[in-house]
């Protein structure tokens, strides 16, 4: 519970009040139960924690002033064990200052629930098909691709923390003229030839092609419909210890992306699903043969746009037929959303979906698409358009290495990948800086993001060498163990909890489920980003404040040489702050996992860092 939540609690008992006493009219607890007011926090903080409309929302129907009402609502609250004091502001606002003890008992809330602060119940929501990347498989994953992957996986690990059973879908061009053109560019590469005009080509495509041939050179005398999957394959799969081609399903899991489901596009051709879907439609009137063509004609009542090719003049079908299978097909499987991510670009494929859907009877609501901008790579201010190992594609397995390789440590450039690709909102383009990914200093948002975290498990790391431990600090650890909670989790030390920052923070803190929420509601992953930015930036405006007011959070140095230092040092305090750090990094590794980021216990200390080890 969210100390608006707790405000909203203690109001609502004050407003019963003053309604059983005949503040708010002869149907007081009527008006009350149809009231609609908020709890929330005031434009400037020294306004107070929270503000509440509520005066302003009753007035009218209980017949007084908003400010009469206000007045009559902070009396009420006086002695409440939430709301410290309430004070009227403005037209009949109330702004209300809360207990430390709000705070502290918002503190061992989360301290309780551990990781599972912020996320609901599992498999209590929606069953949601999340189609996402489905990039043709005739190249690696693109920088473009990897920004579709990490913003589907993240929106999915959003629905998931909100109680959606989410099946991640991958979807498998494996069939058509790509495909096809494909399988020719490798025969040509396998042959020495030029590819033709319409081919593909690259270090890659040579690559597959020597590896065939090395494997079962029999495999390049097929047709080209029959060597087209079997080039789909080893892309998808990977050649051994190849880096031009480790496979899409590894690139991805390097990224942190796997799926649930790999379908093919060629199986509902061979399982007759095409066939029906587009008979279905005939049946229904929605088809109509012109210039030798089949085209679907969107019924009435449908979303805008013109009428598409199904089927091609010389007998093959279009890409949209198998599009409007694939739709009906996730459906039948009963999910309560279809959800795919797109690149803007294909913006046309929303109301052509959803118009097939329609015209087959079928739930069109339910189908919904996000769409995502551009991506632009730089390196030292100039444009990256092209990839060392694959020739004209930049891939995510060569950025992820470089980075790697400047960090000593493998994760670090899926973890920049997908910090920056998040960093924005879909519908901005992304400039991913190569250079700026690699630093270890405070410029580089990722690594500063990521030291906050190593920065908070240094000090509770710190504590226990200088054995504050045996002082109860591992009282906290108790907390999250104990059947049900309630009472005093640190024997009094709670009290000694009092910093305006510290105050602030466990209020930013309790803030995270509603975060989360909001970030599934409107399929914004980026909110998370922002928030765990947010808590950075906070730590360490408390850290360098504190120093500045010589106060520390465990005993420095110059305490520990004197004689008996034990004697003096409040540890009651220390404990409280320890536990206090302990639900930061809580909610802090609980964000960073919400966006497939590592969290860290450990990290390079920034070059540009000059401050004492002391916290």
């Amino acid at each position: 519970m969210s100390l608006a939540d707790r405000a909203k609690d203690a109001l609502s008992f004050a407003l019963e009040a003053l309604a059983r006493a005949g503040a708010l009219g002869e149907n007081g607890m009527e008006l009350l139960s149809a009231a609609s007011w908020t709890v929330e926090r005031p434009k400037r903080a020294d306004h107070g924690d929270l503000a509440t409309n509520a005066a302003l929302a009753l007035s009218k129907s209980a017949g007084k002033p908003p400010r009469v009402l206000a007045e009559l609502l902070v009396r009420a609250l006086a002695g409440n064990d939430v709301i410290a004091s309430a004070q009227l502001a403005g037209p009949g606002f109330v702004n209300l200052r809360l207990h430390p003890r709000a705070f502290h008992a918002q503190l061992e809330e989360i301290l309780r629930a551990g990781k599972a602060w912020g996320r609901a119940p599992a498999a209590t929501g929606e069953r949601v098909n999340l189609e996402f990347v489905s990039a043709n498989p005739t190249g690696p994953i693109t920088v473009a691709s990897g920004r579709n992957a990490a913003f589907g996986d993240t929106v999915g690990r959003l629905l998931e923390a909100t109680g959606a059973r989410v099946t991640r879908e991958y979807y498998i061009n494996d069939r058509g003229n790509q495909v096809r053109a494909f399988a020719e560019s490798v025969r040509a590469a396998a042959e020495g030839r030029e590819p033709a005009e319409d081919g593909y080509k690259g270090a890659y495509v040579r690559e597959l092609a020597d590896w065939l041939a090395s494997t079962d050179p029999a495999l390049l005398r097929q047709d080209a419909e029959q060597l087209g999957p079997t080039c789909v394959a080893w892309m998808l799969r990977g050649i051994p210890s190849s880096d031009t081609l480790p496979g899409i399903r590894r690139s991805l899991a390097a990224l942190r992306v796997n799926f649930d489901v790999w379908f093919s596009e060629e199986s509902l051709y061979r399982g007759g699903a095409v066939a029906a879907v587009m008979g279905e439609l005939q049946s229904r009137g929605h088809l109509e043969r012109r210039e030798g063509a089949l085209f679907f004609r969107a019924p009435q009542g449908a979303l805008e746009d013109k009428d598409r090719v199904v089927q091609k003049s010389d007998g093959t079908w279009a890409y949209f037929a198998s599009d409007v299978a694939y739709a009906a097909d996730k459906i039948s499987r009963g999910y309560d959303r279809l959800m795919i991510v797109l690149g803007a670009d294909h913006h046309g494929y929303v109301a052509r979906v959803r118009n097939s859907l329609f015209a087959l009877g079928l739930p069109d609501e339910r189908f919904e698409a996000l769409l995502y901008q551009l991506v632009f790579v730089t390196k030292e201010g100039v444009a990256v358009k092209s990839s060392k190992r694959a020739g004209n594609v930049v891939t995510v397995d060569e950025i992820m290495d470089e980075i790697d390789d400047a960090a000593g440590r493998k994760g670090a450039g899926a973890d920049a990948l997908r910090f920056f690709f998040l960093s924005r909102t879909a519908s901005s383009n992304v400039e991913f800086d190569i250079e700026l990914a690699k630093k270890k200093s405070t410029d580089n948002p990722v690594f500063y993001v990521q030291y906050g975290h190593a920065r908070l498990c240094s000090i509770v790391r710190r504590a226990r060498l200088l054995g504050i431990d045996r002082d109860d600090w591992q009282g906290v650890a108790r907390v999250r163990a104990s059947a049900g909670g309630g009472g005093d989790l640190l024997g009094g030390a709670w009290v000694k909890l009092r910093h305006a920052d510290e105050m602030a923070m466990a209020q930013k803190l309790g803030d995270f489920p509603e975060i989360v929420a909001e970030a599934a509601r409107q399929r914004e992953p980026h909110r998370i980003l922002f928030y765990v930015q947010e808590l950075a930036r906070d730590f360490q405006s408390y850290f360098t404040r504190l120093k500045g007011e010589g106060d520390s959070i465990l005993p420095p140095e110059s305490v520990r040489a004197k004689p008996g230092w034990e004697g003096e040092w409040d540890f009651a305090k220390t404990r409280a702050r320890l536990a206090w750090v302990e639900a930061i990094r809580i909610v802090y590794a609980g964000a960073l996992e919400l966006m497939g980021i590592s969290a860290p216990e450990r990290m390079d200390r920034p070059a540009v860092e000059q401050e004492s080890d002391e916290v």
